[in-house]
């Protein structure tokens, strides 16, 4: 299966928006604007009623982007979330039923670990990438940078708590594809509808791959 790393065209976006949508009217201006900014994959949460329809929207409308669906915690959630069209499911935590789900669904995910012990047994059903949440609370930079050398063959997507400002750190990690992030959509922006702040957000969010010192790719 391919993995959510490698589902953007060209180089791993460096940062993956964390998309809460209380207006699915709102789903395609700012899909569209985070993918003029640089940011093509998009992970909707399922937080909201607005949700699936959201998800729905951007898959029909933004072909550029490839939309997800996050807080897939379900068997249920993982086949709405695939029957409104997300072209890849993250969950915060996983367990032997959702993972069946996730495999089942044929789309690509994203796990969620903590600890080395979630992170080993993924790695014993063959699952390589994962999401690292709560990113900041579980233990940030320091917790990745010690796994790395037992576990180099788990690959992270962090998200939670990660910002504009400790996003280079992550990146800069052999272990960390991408990060997950939410700074790029601040509130009062969303509220007016301001997709030209989101772009320009989104673009120097984009540009912290090169920022970061890291290598260009998954």
């Amino acid at each position: 299966m391919t993995s959510v790393l490698d589902l953007a065209p060209g180089p791993t976006p460096p940062v993956v928006p964390v998309v809460v949508i209380e207006e699915a009217a709102d789903a395609v201006p700012l899909a569209r604007a985070l993918v003029a900014g640089g940011l093509p994959l998009i992970e909707v949460t399922l937080r909201t009623p607005a949700a699936l329809d959201a998800v729905r929207a951007i898959a029909a409308e933004v072909p550029e982007a490839v939309v997800g669906a996050g807080t897939v915690v379900s068997a249920a959630g993982v086949a709405d979330a695939a029957g409104a069209g997300a072209r890849f499911l993250v969950s915060p935590g996983w367990t032997e039923r959702l993972l069946g789900a996730l495999r089942e669904s044929g789309v690509p995910f994203l796990p969620g670990v903590s600890t080395a012990s979630e992170v080993v047994a993924l790695l014993e059903r063959g699952v390589r990438d994962m999401k690292f949440f709560p990113a900041e609370a579980a233990g940030g930079v320091p917790y990745l940078k010690s796994l790395a050398g037992p576990l180099p063959q788990a690959r992270f997507c962090p998200t939670g708590g990660v910002s504009l400002a400790s996003a280079p750190a992550y990146l800069s990690l052999p272990n960390v594809g991408c990060v997950g992030g939410t700074w790029m959509l601040p509130p009062d922006a969303l509220a007016t509808r301001d997709w030209t702040r989101i772009e320009a957000l989104a673009r120097g969010a984009a540009a912290l791959r090169a920022a970061s010192g890291a290598p260009v790719g998954p």
